[in-house]
Parts: C-alpha cells; sequence; structure tokens
C-alpha cells in the first residue's frame, strides 16, 4: 500500500525558513526546550531551577549531535507565557546548522496570560492565527507546531479547556500539527478530537506517570512521544512495538532545566542517541524500525501525513528488561 499524505505539501516551518520535510535526511527530536523559564507563574510555588538559557552550550550540544548521530530537526515547545525566545532560537539553530521548530499555543492555567484566562476559544484562536501567520516575538519566525498545551491538573478547568479547543481550531485552519503535555494528556486529546482534529496530527508526550497512557493515545490513532527515557520507558517502547505500534511512536529527550544539559553535568540532548537507541538495538529492534521513529514518524506528525501501518515487529525472546 503506497503513502497517503493528507496534505498537499509535505514542509516543515522552523525559525529560519521553511524546509521541505524530504530535506531532513537525519535524526528529529519531537520534544525539546533549548530556551524556556518556567520559574514563575500564578497561584503555584515558584521554582528557581525550572529555567533553561544557556544558548551557547546548547547550540554545541546540537552541533556535536549534528556531527555524531545527523540530528538534523529539533522541535521546540516552549509557547506562550513559557519564555520562548524566537531570536534565541534562531541563533541556536543557525550556530548549530540543526533546523529548529518553534511553536505556539497556550500551554497551562498558572503559565497563561490573565487576558488568555478570561478570553473565549474565538478570540484565542484568532491571537494563534496571527501568531501563525506573522511569526513569533516580534520576528518573522513563524511556528511549526502547536503547543506544548496541557492542564496544571489531572483534568483541565474551564481555560485549559478553551485553551486546548482554540489550539485545534488553529490546527485545523493551519495545517499544524498538536503537541499536548502528559499531564492531562488523555482528556485534552479528547477535546482535540471532539474539535474535528484528526488523531494523527496530535502527538502526548508520556513521561511514565500513567502506564496505560500511551497505549491509549496510539489506539486512537494518535502519536505518544517517551520522554524521561529510563529503564521503564524501554520496557513501554518495546511494548508497543511488539504490539504493532512503532509508527506511532516518537521518542525525544524532553530536556526542559539549565540541570539536565551537559554543562551542568546533565544526560544532555544525546541521551538518546548515546544510551536509549542501543538498547533498543540490544533489545533486537531492527535498524528500518528505529529509523522511522526516529526520523519518519516525527515528520508524518509534524507534516501531518498519516502513513501506511507496518505489521508488528517481533523482539527476540530474552531481550534486556533495562537498567542504564
Amino acid at each position: 500500500m503506497s503513502e497517503a499524505p493528507l496534505v498537499k505539501t509535505a514542509s516543515v516551518s522552523t525559525v529560519n525558513g521553511s524546509c521541505t520535510a524530504s530535506s531532513i535526511h537525519g535524526a528529529v527530536l519531537p520534544r525539546e526546550h533549548l530556551h524556556s523559564d518556567l520559574r514563575w507563574a500564578a497561584g503555584i510555588p515558584s521554582d528557581p531551577n525550572r529555567w533553561l538559557d544557556e544558548e551557547q552550550a546548547v547550540s554545541r550540544e546540537l552541533r556535536d549531535l549534528r556531527r555524531s548521530d545527523e540530528l538534523n530537526l529539533v522541535v521546540e515547545l516552549s509557547c506562550i507565557g513559557t519564555g520562548r525566545d524566537a531570536s534565541a532560537l534562531s541563533r541556536v539553530s543557525a550556530c548549530s546548522r540543526v533546523a529548529v521548530v518553534a511553536s505556539t499555543g497556550f500551554f497551562a492555567g498558572p503559565f497563561t496570560p490573565a487576558w488568555a484566562l478570561e478570553a473565549d476559544v474565538e478570540t484565542l484562536t484568532r491571537y494563534l492565527l496571527t501568531e501563525i501567520n506573522d511569526g513569533l516575538d516580534g520576528t518573522g519566525a513563524r511556528p511549526g507546531v502547536i503547543g506544548e498545551i496541557g492542564a496544571w491538573d489531572e483534568e483541565p478547568t474551564a481555560a485549559e479547556e478553551r485553551c486546548a479547543r482554540a489550539a485545534a481550531r488553529a490546527a485545523l485552519s493551519s495545517g499544524l500539527p498538536v503537541a499536548v503535555h502528559h499531564r492531562g494528556g488523555l482528556p485534552l486529546l479528547e477535546i482535540l478530537l471532539d474539535e474535528g482534529l484528526p488523531a494523527h496530527r496530535v502527538s502526548v508526550a508520556d513521561t511514565g506517570a500513567d502506564p496505560l497512557l500511551a497505549r491509549k493515545v496510539v489506539e486512537s490513532g494518535g502519536h505518544v512521544c517517551l520522554t524521561s527515557l529510563g529503564a521503564d520507558r524501554l520496557r513501554d517502547a518495546l511494548g508497543l512495538i511488539e504490539a504493532g505500534h512503532a509508527h506511532r511512536l516518537l521518542l525525544s529527550s524532553g530536556l526542559s532545566r539549565v540541570s539536565e544539559i551537559e554543562r551542568y553535568g546533565g544526560a544532555g540532548y544525546g541521551h538518546l542517541f548515546r544510551t536509549f537507541l542501543p538498547r533498543l538495538r540490544e533489545a533486537g529492534v531492527g535498524e528500518g524500525t528505529i529509523r522511522a521513529i526516529v526520523h519518519d514518524n516525527a515528520l508524518g506528525w509534524l507534516t501531518c501525513t498519516e502513513r501506511y501501518t507496518p505489521a508488528p515487529e517481533r523482539i527476540p525472546a530474552g531481550r534486556p528488561a533495562g537498567g542504564f
């Protein structure tokens, strides 16, 4: 069966211009933060460590990964109210020579601007479409994704639901995909689907907090992006692959704090390539499947292109159970 594109053009909007999906030959990190600030918010305790503003260090990591592991594209999910800086992202991209996709959208209530908490869905949708069409933060850089939308508790508030509905409507109007935070992920996915957004245009992050989340997302037709890549994530990834859901699986390091980059002793953006992918190979996952996960799936989500579902991959018995 041939691939069935659902949009006429397969292009990706990056901070330094649009590029065709076919020009992205290497790996994609679909859920990262390169510049963010979540230290202070309304109604919740502050956290002085909840930030990332290290352009040179981040650029160096991405540049090294481009050379060592053919990293070609990073999706940066710091959106409205979370310290997004389109100019900084453009500099990081230029310095590292790795394409960067920026985002629009409203994250979760404590980080949402006061005016947006009171706005109706139509007003929120118009605001998102203005950013999509005119650019971010006073620049000409246009977003290539909506999100990461989220909920601060397990169930979205009325304001967070309105923001999610606005994200769905802006996605339907613009053709952009939507990224969903793991907290409140399933209820938010239901809201997006209720607005008529096809499930394959949605990626829901999964850090392992809910063991059923990943299966529910992929069975609905959405993508699940595994982060916090430890032993539990390895078991989850292998389970999804064996069950025939490899084409719905995304993997990313999910960094969001300065303490997590290599300069300050963290695993860095390269943890996926240095540790997690080798463990998948040791468990018997083939190179074709790994290529699909780190390249094809992410580009299919970004370009809103539905693809043929492959047969489940059989993992040899006696695979490693984990432990990094």
